[in-house]
């Protein structure tokens, strides 16, 4: 069968370029040999339109809302394992039967304990510092103490970074918590499994446990699981740009979370709880909606539509139940919050503005309340954004460097500026 392709022609030129079909989703032309033939690039601002790799983790089907984990959809993985096993799916490919299973768990666990050395980072950021750059800084250092892993040429070293990153992350985290809180460090405990370590990690003190209430533990699992990877997004995108370069482990990942910490993306759920908040009671409702549909008003509402899903965000249908599950163990089942979040969640189903815009409930709309719930500060949210992402960027991150295929990125631009012109000296300027 002979190979499609597509013909691209400028004014009386034509050329023939190949046409590749993934195993499922949309086809993709290859314009890689495009500019050494035309001298012609193409113009695809916010990449919306590029695919700048092959990958075989994570699809998306944003017309469908559908969100797949190397084949497995989102909603089963998140209602039937946990994370740790997600982790071993998107670095392995596969799920892991028992033994594989006991022994990761067991690999990553025993690496949850950082360098003592690193507590003292912490104490040279102002004590109101934002955990995210508290995070920045400190996972950037990981690469100052762990010499044995920034080899990514060898495949042995590139699975000791990984695992340290996924196991550390938490420990980071919780430690980037306590000292915004003004509380002293809480050391890991072997004999608990991930998230309900870094919530006792978390809410414990020196004087006083935090009691793991499982159905928290559960939630802060699927909520993991459900941040976990999401294909091509911004920072995965960044933690492949810099892997490009042959940067350790380690400064991907910090990159990818400077990359995380914008509102655009990984602050989307901190800006919808926000938003949630300036409503407070659902009469208000009608007022902001009728705000959100004025072009002329500056006021969105956030936790709707999304760059990717032009339908119902699969996540977002995991979240809203483990939302209310939360809710009702700590207590807060008729959060005012909850209500407005509910009520405007009717209106965008059945609004027909909301319809034709396609502005369904994000994964965002949700996760804030839960958050909240669960005890963390606003903050937090995008700390834990980044706590969950983590596996999937280093899943990304081990891909492209074990594709032959792969390149240092270098995107070209449509030049705007001045045309080239002659140099005056200063006494000659106007």
């Amino acid at each position: 069968m002979s190979e499609k392709t597509a013909t691209l022609t400028i004014g009386d030129q034509s050329w023939s370029m190949p046409i590749h079909s993934g195993s499922i989703g949309p086809d993709v032309i290859d314009i890689t040999k495009l500019y050494g033939q035309t001298k012609a690039f193409t113009y695809d601002p916010g990449f919306t339109s590029t695919a700048s790799c092959s990958s075989e983790i994570t699809y998306i089907d944003g017309d469908e809302g559908v969100l797949l984990y190397r084949g497995y959809a989102i909603d089963e993985l998140a209602e039937n394992g946990d994370f740790l096993e997600t982790c071993y799916l998107l670095l392995y490919g596969e799920l892991p039967n028992h033994a594989q299973k006991e022994d990761f768990d067991r690999r990553v666990t025993r690496h949850t304990m950082i360098h003592e050395q690193m507590t003292r980072f912490f104490s040279g950021f102002r004590r109101d510092a934002h955990p995210m750059a508290v995070m920045v800084g400190v996972v950037g250092a990981l690469s100052s103490f762990y010499h044995d892993s920034l080899d990514i040429s060898d495949p042995h070293q590139r699975m000791i970074a990984s695992l340290r990153m996924i196991a550390k992350m938490p420990t980071i985290a919780a430690m980037a918590y306590k000292y915004y809180i003004g509380q002293p460090f809480v050391y890991p405990k072997n004999s608990l499994d991930y998230s309900a370590n870094f919530l006792h990690m978390c809410f414990s003190t020196p004087c006083e446990d935090y009691p793991i209430d499982p159905i928290l533990a559960r939630a802060m699992d699927r909520i993991f699981i459900l941040h976990a990877d999401h294909e091509q997004n911004a920072s995965t995108s960044t933690v492949r740009l810099a892997g490009s370069s042959g940067a350790n482990p380690f400064a991907c990942i910090a990159a990818g979370i400077a990359c995380l910490w914008g509102p655009a993306h990984g602050g989307a759920n901190e800006a919808a709880l926000l938003m949630l908040q300036e409503i407070g009671t659902p009469d208000r409702i009608p007022e902001f909606v009728a705000r959100a549909k004025d072009k002329n008003d500056p006021f969105r509402l956030m936790g709707f539509g999304h760059r990717v899903y032009k339908n119902y965000d699969p996540r977002a249908k995991i979240m809203q139940k483990t939302c209310h599950e939360v809710l009702a163990e700590v207590g807060h089942a008729d959060d005012p919050l909850l209500q407005v979040a509910m009520e405007l969640e009717r209106i965008a189903l059945t609004d027909d503005y909301f319809i034709e815009k396609k502005l369904y409930p994000n994964i965002d709309f949700y996760s804030g309340i839960t958050l909240k719930a669960l005890g963390f500060p606003t903050a937090m949210f995008t700390v834990l954004f980044a706590v969950a992402r983590t596996v999937g960027w280093i899943a990304q991150w081990k891909e492209m460097i074990e594709d032959p295929h792969q390149k240092i990125g270098r995107p070209r631009q449509l030049y705007t500026g001045a045309a080239p012109r002659d140099y005056l000296p200063y006494d000659k300027r106007d």
